[in-house]
């Protein structure tokens, strides 16, 4: 009785009946998702701000330790172009891409030359590069990114900037 229990829970789980949006992913999909993401870090390298933004949908929400609210898709392309004027040289280098649902995730390393000034923060450019990690999860649906979550540590980014004391200085 057990057995015939336990074959119907996975026949219900594998048909999507117990949960309808955990659908197994086809590998081909994965692979699809992941590539979409790689070619948006291709066509940000090229700073091709036209073709990137076409990667999003146009309702896509983003989120980003420098946001309050969540962002809109034009937030998020204006927030890249003025990343580039603060950052002209900021590039990125995917460590680790992960595909899973509709989710791919990304850890990268992010580095750039403080060029331009931060008007929000006060700080003047100070030409120091700033090399930090970042995770991103990507949300895919129907070939669009529709959301975006963006982590980081941004009080290491004040510290390379010397807008804040590192651990050491602040003893």
């Amino acid at each position: 009785m057990k057995k015939a229990y336990m074959i119907m829970l996975i026949c219900l789980i594998v048909t999507g009946l117990v949960c309808p949006g955990c659908k197994p992913s086809s590998s081909d999909q994965l692979e699809e998702n992941k590539a979409l993401v790689r070619h948006g870090y291709k066509l940000l390298e090229e700073r091709d701000w036209v073709k990137l933004a076409e990667l999003y949908a146009s309702d896509f929400i983003y989120y980003s330790p420098e946001r309050q609210e969540p962002g809109t898709r034009e937030d998020f392309m204006q927030y890249l172009q003025r990343l580039e004027v603060v950052y002209p040289d900021f590039s990125d280098t995917i460590e680790d891409i992960i595909a899973e649902g509709d989710k791919v995730v990304v850890r990268e390393l992010w580095r750039g030359t403080n060029k331009g000034d931060i008007e929000e923060l006060g700080i003047t450019a100070t030409g120091k590069v700033v090399t930090l990690p970042v995770i991103i999860i990507f949300r895919i649906k129907d070939g669009k990114v529709v959301e975006m979550w963006q982590t980081y540590d941004m009080m290491s980014v004040m510290q390379q900037l010397g807008a804040m004391p590192t651990g050491e200085q602040a003893l």
